[in-house]
């Protein structure tokens, strides 16, 4: 193996899960993959080039302020290769690693449907002519869609499995003007009307701790999200990392980033008021030790999926446990 798919295994686990008996304190991902494919589901990171429209001009220029692509992109996924061969490459090595025998592929890099219908249906159609492959997983941004898109990744999504992956990362579009996003929280709305209600897996991206919001903000985050009726939420807590503005922001000044028990704190709230049908894919952001500014909660991945199982346990926490709305268009 020539070492090009070596980092770019994401591997489905338990992480985060926490039970009482039988009885899961929330929704995890690892367990719903089992359910609906009958194993353990491992996810191939590929790389099609792609960039987003905040940092072509399109809409705005050098990109959202917290995002460098590396912080969470090992250097060996960052490829060129064609698609076919990065998921033949990725499956080879992770099938001998793990014994593995299903696999999503996981359009991560930057804005995965920034091109035209055309090439992007090409792009799934060959990541998914692979007869292990049960599934794809495509990450972009909500003005990055269009009724023709979505109308061509639900017919993919009719034959085999596919998440849409919509960066949110806040409500508010203060939030979304001062870390230039380039969109405001209505073209997310509107992405979301045409995307519910087909065989679209439709998952979100949220960013807890951006220092100008509150607690309350954040946490009205998951009633809105419970609102909507999203399938699966990945939630991050607020990291900086170098080669970012809001990194040079920081260094200029520093501002308040959330400590280590208060998100603990903050995520057994904000899973309480989450709609219990909601997938949680994460519970929080990693960055490389290299890469982190802050904050520095010294703490391993393994740390964080031991203390948030240990604080549900204390707190007995339940996944809509104190949810406030119905989900749209599905009923209270």
């Amino acid at each position: 193996m020539n070492g090009i798919a070596k980092m770019t295994i994401r591997k489905n686990g338990d992480a985060g899960k926490t039970s009482l008996g039988d009885r899961p304190r929330f929704r995890t991902y690892n367990h719903w993959l089992q359910e609906k494919f009958g194993e353990r589901v491992y996810k191939v990171i590929v790389d099609a080039g792609f960039t987003c429209p905040n940092r072509d001009g399109t809409v705005a220029v050098g990109g959202c302020a917290y995002c460098n692509n590396n912080s969470f992109r090992p250097p060996s996924a960052i490829k060129t290769d064609p698609i076919r061969d990065q998921v033949r490459e990725g499956i080879e090595y992770i099938r001998k690693r793990f014994d593995a025998q299903k696999f999503i592929i996981y359009f991560q890099p930057f804005s995965n449907t920034y091109a035209d219908t055309g090439y992007l249906r090409q792009l799934y159609t060959d990541a998914i002519d692979h007869p292990e492959v049960v599934g794809l997983a495509i990450g972009t941004r909500p003005d990055c869609v269009d009724e023709e898109k979505i109308a061509m990744i639900d017919e993919i999504a009719r034959q085999t499995f596919v998440s849409l992956e919509f960066g949110v990362e806040s409500i508010y579009d203060d939030t979304l003007r001062r870390v230039n996003r380039g969109h405001d929280y209505n073209a997310f709305l509107r992405a979301i009307d045409m995307t519910r209600g087909r065989s679209i897996h439709i998952g979100v991206h949220l960013i807890l701790g951006f220092p100008w919001e509150t607690r309350e903000q954040w946490l009205a985050m998951a009633d809105e999200m419970s609102r909507v009726g999203v399938d699966a939420l990945k939630i991050h807590h607020l990291h900086i990392v170098r080669g970012t503005a809001l990194a040079a922001e920081y260094s200029r000044q520093p501002f308040r980033v959330l400590g280590y028990e208060e998100y603990l704190d903050l995520l057994c709230e904000f899973v309480e008021r989450l709609d219990s049908n909601i997938v949680i894919e994460r519970m929080f952001g990693e960055a490389p030790f290299g890469l982190l500014v802050a904050p520095t909660w010294r703490r391993t991945k393994n740390d964080l999926v031991l203390d948030i199982k240990r604080i549900f346990e204390e707190r007995d926490v339940r996944q809509g446990s104190k949810r406030k709305w119905g989900r749209a268009g599905k009923g209270a």
